[in-house]
């Protein structure tokens, strides 16, 4: 695929351009010849799950963070009632359509799965995501860490749910998910992948079990395990942690092919998945 096609694959996955747009780009490019869209790569990934799934309910939902009102996407098997539930936390771009697709795949493993949009105290995720760097700029970031952890509250006392609460989170959103986990006594089970570590003197504060994911070819992340670690094992935590061989920093996100490895995006889903049903029932 060359660049230009990868440029127009990005703006498509990030919403900067629409279906239709993209495909007239890149037939053009093509000489008119028609594009299978799952012939490019990473473009089959862009959405796994479609927005309409008939075997999903899905809307935008608000609940109460210490910012004020915080904005999330909620996905849920349809007619489903008391369900163990995730929290999903996005990337530093916000809660973009991969996110969102995310989440619905959560769903559809039988959870009750909501993602929150951190961007909500400054007006939400623009839809160009080159706009959202100086958003988080704004942010201050102690509250936006109690921003998520009250998600865990407003799920656990949500009627549709079971109370057993989950989360995971990818690099911005993994470093996010470690924070949950130390300031969320009533948070179950969390999986971070490749975020960046609590520091050593809040690990006892967890009390949910962990999975923590993290790439291979991740230097800057990955000095911070040992400490983590010892961390966990000092004050007697339940984890997991896998490294997986090969794959870069992001390589869970299908909508980025440059960075995706499927094997293991694949392998750690999976583990995630069976986590989150063992641990939250």
């Amino acid at each position: 695929m060359n660049q230009k096609m990868k440029d127009y694959l990005e703006q498509y996955q990030n919403g900067q351009i629409d279906r239709r747009e993209f495909l007239k780009k890149t037939a053009l490019l093509a000489g008119g010849a028609a594009i299978v869209m799952a012939g490019i790569p990473g473009f089959a990934y862009a959405q796994i799950i479609p927005d309409d799934d008939p075997r999903l309910e899905t809307e935008m939902i608000t609940y109460q963070g210490e910012s004020g009102e915080m904005m999330a996407y909620m996905a849920k098997p349809k007619g489903a009632d008391k369900l163990p539930a995730v929290i999903i936390i996005h990337e530093n771009r916000g809660l973009v359509p991969h996110i969102k697709d995310v989440t619905r795949r959560m769903a559809l493993e039988g959870f009750m799965a909501i993602a929150p949009d951190a961007l909500s105290p400054v007006g939400g995720t623009p839809d160009d995501v080159e706009d959202t760097r100086p958003l988080f700029r704004e942010l201050d970031y102690e509250k936006t860490k109690k921003d998520f952890s009250a998600a865990v509250k407003y799920l656990q006392t949500n009627p549709q749910t079971t109370g057993m609460v989950g989360c995971t989170g990818f690099c911005w959103g993994g470093a996010m998910t470690n924070h949950v986990a130390v300031n969320s006594p009533d948070l179950k089970a969390a999986v971070p992948y490749y975020g960046s570590q609590p520091a050593a003197e809040d690990v006892p504060k967890i009390k949910a079990d962990m999975m923590l994911h993290y790439a291979g070819e991740d230097e800057r992340i990955n000095a911070g395990i040992p400490a983590f670690e010892e961390a966990l094992k000092k004050a007697g935590i339940n984890y997991q942690v896998y490294i997986y061989e090969g794959a870069q920093h992001a390589f869970n996100n299908d909508s980025n092919p440059d960075r995706y490895h499927p094997e293991a995006a694949k392998l750690a889903w999976e583990r995630t998945v069976g986590f989150f049903k063992e641990k939250l029932g």
